[in-house]
This record gives C-alpha cells, sequence and structure tokens, in this order.
C-alpha cells in the first residue's frame, strides 16, 4: 500500500530555534521544509504572479492578505517534492490560513498529521535575542551568555569588532511576542482541538529539542 503523504507543521515564537530544528527534522523526514519567509523571498525575487501582488502590498507597508500567503504556500505545496508531504514552519499564523491549509489538503483526501509546538519561557526568549552578538568582518555569531569569544567583544576568528543587531534589544523582541502570541495563541487551542498538537520543551539545549522532536514525529 502506498503511504500517505506526511504533513507536519512547526510551531514556536521567535528565537525559539525552529530554523534550527527544522533543518534537522527536515532531513529526519526527508520531507522538504516550507518556511513561509522562504517563499516570499523567492516569489518577490522572481517576481512571480503571486510576488508581485504582495509586493504591492509591502510597498504601501500593508499586511499581505491571507489569500495571497495561502496561494503561495499551495502552489509549493503541489511541487513534486512535496508529494510525499512536507515540514511547514512560519504557515499557518492565522485560523483563516489553518482553515484554508485544511480545506485544500482535505480535497486531495489528506491532513495535517501533527503540530509541534515549542514552547520557551518569554523571559528566556529576550535573553536569547538581546544577547546575540556578531562580528562586523566575518558575521560568526556568538552570545554573550551561551556562546561568548574567549575575548569580550572581539570575534576569536579574526579579531574583528562584535556588534549587536539594532533589532536585537528588549523592546523589539517584546513586541514580536506580543504580535505572536496575539496571532498563534488561537492556532495552538485549534490543533489541540483537532488532536495533533504536540507540545515540545524547547527550554533544553538544542540536540534534547531535536531528540523530542523527533520522537514525536515518529509517533504521529
Amino acid at each position: 500500500m502506498t503511504q500517505k503523504p506526511k504533513f507536519v507543521i512547526l510551531l514556536g515564537p521567535p528565537a525559539a530555534g525552529k530554523g534550527t530544528q527544522a533543518a534537522r527534522l527536515s532531513e529526519h523526514l526527508n520531507l522538504p521544509h516550507v518556511a513561509s519567509g522562504d517563499l516570499f523571498r523567492y516569489n518577490l525575487k522572481n517576481e512571480t504572479e503571486l510576488g508581485l501582488q504582495a509586493k504591492a502590498y509591502m510597498d504601501r507597508g500593508a499586511l499581505v492578505p491571507d489569500d495571497i500567503t495561502i496561494a503561495m504556500v499551495l502552489d509549493r505545496l503541489s511541487r513534486p517534492d512535496c508529494a510525499a508531504g512536507a515540514l511547514l514552519d512560519g504557515f499557518p499564523r492565522t485560523l483563516a490560513q489553518a482553515a484554508a491549509l485544511d480545506k485544500a489538503l482535505a480535497e486531495k483526501g489528506v491532513a495535517i498529521n501533527g503540530v509541534l509546538n515549542i514552547i520557551v519561557p518569554d523571559e528566556v526568549l529576550v535573553e536569547r535575542v538581546t544577547g546575540r552578538r556578531l562580528c562586523r568582518t566575518c558575521g560568526e555569531p556568538y552570545h554573550i551568555k551561551f556562546n561568548p569569544p574567549k575575548v569580550a567583544g572581539v570575534c576569536d576568528k579574526d579579531g574583528g569588532e562584535l556588534y549587536q543587531r539594532d533589532d536585537d534589544n528588549e523592546t523589539t523582541v517584546q513586541n514580536r511576542l506580543k504580535v505572536y502570541w496575539e496571532q498563534t495563541s488561537p492556532l495552538i487551542g485549534y490543533y489541540k482541538n483537532t488532536g495533533v498538537l504536540v507540545d515540545i520543551d524547547g527550554n533544553q539545549d538544542i540536540d534534547a529539542v531535536t531528540e523530542a522532536l523527533k520522537a514525536a514525529v515518529n509517533n504521529l
């Protein structure tokens, strides 16, 4: 019997480590990692019809409507490499997007198999982001607590000056978290009600989070 496609969603707040974990999980599942941010960049860069529609909104500082975002994701999921399923990251962000995704998958006779919700306390997320530092010359990343350089403020590799990105400050992080919780809290309830949500403790080392995610998908 042919195995049904597997669709998994990765949920989690900014700085929860979704990007790192998505890359590892994608390899483990042997499924493409479909990230909404990458889709936007691809469509804008290649000036696709959807990209041009999105750009018209972005140019005037407006939010891109759900139907354009949904169309980009569904277009990506229709490609041959997604025939066996996909790992979705950064989508859906709203209840409307979740409902549209469920409807589109149902029309193909498939459904979301699991939603992995990475949980990290807000104060830890703030600490993770505000402690980030980058080398001004080579771009090597550091963290003042979790991955400090040998000499404070100096890159181990080339002796370059370490700096903090403008948006890696507490105010910006708190704002991003506020938006995340406003948009995503309803999603957590939505997927909990459908029985596909699995909570993952993201407040542990990277490898431990990876193992927890692998165990969760192996049980789907």
